[in-house]
Order: structure tokens, then sequence, then C-alpha cells
């Protein structure tokens, strides 16, 4: 007889969730997927940074398992989705954006090889952005008409250069992401443990309602609902399917 256990599919947690001390570490795990974002990996990163503020952590680190950080916004499957499954995607990610960027506490991500679309939107939203040299950055999505994270990017890096990236959605590297403000270090993969060990120390040198109103100071709240609002509008438009499978077809000709 077989072991029935034996035959029963393993399912892969989209997210691990580990808390250490005062640091909570999210790392994406759909590495068969670089780690594409669907609706599984959206819940599972929005659960663990509730879990960070809700156990008092003083930072909390994103990472991605494999060899990429992410692909992006996970275009598979297409052909089984309407607009209004990836309009309500769209809205969820840009809700874990906001999240992620509102957090109290301190916030880092630590990037290697592909981070695409929004992935990178993760990253900008993150207080520390840490890339391997290996790294290369993409954000297509207004190939397909979506605004997603466009206010802050240009806060973060400048309109100049936010234009410049977003309007020809070109892949550019860690050193171009590091000369622009996009990512703040850019370090070899055995040189993170040191620095991530660092971040958890400045990040728990003050008080955690200090440290919240340090980073409620220091960032721009006004335009959130203006971002969501953007970003439905853009999304909501008749036609993303077909808009977004115009887009994955051009993708494959090259």
């Amino acid at each position: 007889m077989s072991d029935a256990s034996a035959e029963t599919p393993v399912t892969q947690t989209p997210v691990i969730i580990e808390h250490n001390g005062s640091v909570t570490s999210l790392k994406m795990n759909r590495p068969d997927r670089l780690n594409a974002v669907n609706a599984d990996l959206i819940e599972g990163l929005l659960e663990g940074v509730n879990e960070a503020v809700a156990r008092g952590a003083s930072l909390v680190v994103f990472t991605g398992e494999g060899r990429a950080f992410s692909a992006g916004f996970d275009l598979g499957g297409l052909d089984q989705q309407n607009d209004a499954d990836l309009v309500y995607r769209f809205v969820r990610v840009e809700e874990l954006l906001q999240a992620i960027y509102r957090l109290p506490i301190a916030s880092a991500a630590f990037v290697q090889g592909r981070c695409f679309g929004a992935a990178a939107d993760i990253v900008a939203s993150c207080r520390h952005r840490i890339a391997a040299p290996d790294s290369s950055f993409r954000m297509p999505g207004l190939q397909f008409g979506i605004v997603l994270g466009t206010r802050r990017l240009a806060r973060l890096i400048g309109g100049d250069a936010a234009l410049d990236l977003l309007e020809t959605s070109r892949i550019f590297s860690a050193d171009e992401a590091l000369e622009c403000g996009f990512v703040t270090d850019v370090m070899p993969f055995d040189h993170w443990p040191g620095h991530l060990d660092k971040l958890a120390t400045d990040a728990a040198n003050l008080k955690a309602d200090a440290k919240a109103a340090l980073l409620a100071a220091t960032r721009d709240d006004g335009g959130l609902d203006h971002d969501l609002a953007a970003l439905v509008r853009s999304a909501a438009k008749p036609g993303l399917v077909a808009r977004i499978q115009a887009f994955v077809a051009t993708q494959v000709k090259k």
C-alpha cells in the first residue's frame, strides 16, 4: 500500500514570515515563478506587515527566494481572468504599497537579480533599499496603462528621473539605481547579514512612539488617496486583460 501523504501535493507558502527578536522578515517564496506577484503573495505580504506592527517589531525586511527578488506582477493565466479580477489585484497591490510606505517602523528590501514592475514598487516603498550588484530594475506598467506608485517614485528620485524610467520602461542597473536614489546601497550578497544587523540596531535606537512620529513627519501622506484613485482609474478602463496580453506578446517577440 502506498503512503497517502506522499501522494498529497505540498502547498508552497507564498510568503515565509519569520520573527527574530525585533526584526520581522518576509521572504517571497515562488522561486519557480521568479516570485511573481500573484494574489496569494500579496495577501501574504500584507499579513506579514500587519504581524510586524502587531508584535512591536522595529524593522521589517523584504527578500525574495531564489535567483530573483521578483519578476513583478504575475501575468500568467490571463485567459482565465477577467478585467474585474485584475483590477482588484492591482488595488490590493496599491494597498500593500501604502501599508509599507506608512509603516510606523523601519523597512528594508534586499534585492538580487530581477526586480520588475510591482516588485520594484515594493522596493521603492521601503526606507532602506539594498541591491546586489547583479540586480536589474524595470517599471513597465504604463505600457499597458497602469498608473502605480508614480507619485511616490517621483518624490523618491525626482520628477525628471521618474519620467525617464516610466516613459521608456527600460531596464536599469543597480549602479544606475544607486545613482538616481532608487536604492540606498549596492553591496555583494555576503555583506547583507552584517548590514542587516546594523539596520536592526539603528531601527531599535528610538522608542516606538518616537520612531513612528519621525517616520510620519518625513514622508508625504497627502497624496495617498490620489494615488489609489489614479490606479483605479487607469485599471478600470475597459480591456485591461487585452492590454496586458498585448504587452506580453510584445515581450515574447523581443
